[in-house]
């Protein structure tokens, strides 16, 4: 079937890309949900890890001004820990359960912060580490976990630029440590592999588009863009599950 509709796949995972670049927490929210009408959701997992480490490595490349070192360390850790966790049991658990879940946090969240703007997450070490174990462990699970570390990173305020390369390299560990999980569950195919290299120039692509809308908006902008996605994010989890 994927052969089949190849070329509507690929511009499906630009779009996701570059709005995974304009959102600031990678393309997975949105490659997830699209590969899985392709593809087994174990397959999906296998094929998105390796699609975001290329994807990674563009944001990082691209986005050359800095992350912050002390947050890819208080999220990151806590985010690799757990995503190792999450692939781990991504074997075993009902992943419709808890994609709902996921889906009504996000809502809830996201909410919340788009009605009373003067709300604050603290930006503290405790918040950090439990943002990054909370979007690790998503990420095994359920192969995304972006939007968790979207909400926690939002909470800092940090420069667009910044926001995206501290994002960027706090996923290329978690992605490093859930596809050699994923590959030793079985979960990356001989038959996908093709899809590797495509998928390293959809990456190239769609980081480079996302950039440059990047530059044409303000930070506020920025900030409410992420949230709105976030929303969208968890309003579609819902709704494809249902469906």
């Amino acid at each position: 079937m994927l052969e089949r509709y190849l070329p509507i796949f690929v511009i499906l995972a630009i779009l996701a890309e570059i709005l995974g670049t304009v959102g600031g927490f990678g393309s997975s929210v949105y490659f997830v949900p699209i590969a899985n009408f392709f593809l087994d959701f174990q397959s999906v997992l296998g094929i998105t890890a390796l699609f975001h480490l290329a994807s990674n490595v563009s944001k990082i490349a691209i986005f050359k001004k800095g992350f912050d070192k002390k947050i890819v360390l208080t999220l990151g850790i806590p985010a690799v820990i757990f995503v190792s966790v999450g692939a781990w049991l991504s074997k075993f658990l009902d992943s419709t359960i808890l994609t709902y879940l996921l889906g009504a946090f996000l809502i809830i969240l996201s909410l919340a912060f788009l009605i009373f703007k003067s709300l604050v997450v603290n930006p503290n070490t405790k918040n950090a580490m439990i943002g990054g174990s909370l979007s690790g462990l998503s990420a095994g699970i359920l192969g995304t976990g972006g939007a968790i570390r979207g909400i926690t990173l939002a909470a800092f305020k940090m420069d667009k630029n910044k926001f995206i390369a501290t994002s960027a390299v706090i996923d290329l560990g978690v992605d490093l440590s859930r596809s050699v999980i994923y590959y030793f569950n079985g979960y990356m195919h001989k038959e996908h592999l093709y899809l590797v290299p495509i998928l390293l120039v959809v990456s190239i692509l769609g980081t480079w588009i996302g950039k440059k809308i990047l530059d044409k908006i303000t930070q506020e902008q920025f900030r409410n863009f992420v949230l709105f996605l976030i929303l969208g994010i968890g309003v579609a989890s819902i709704v494809s599950e249902m469906w």
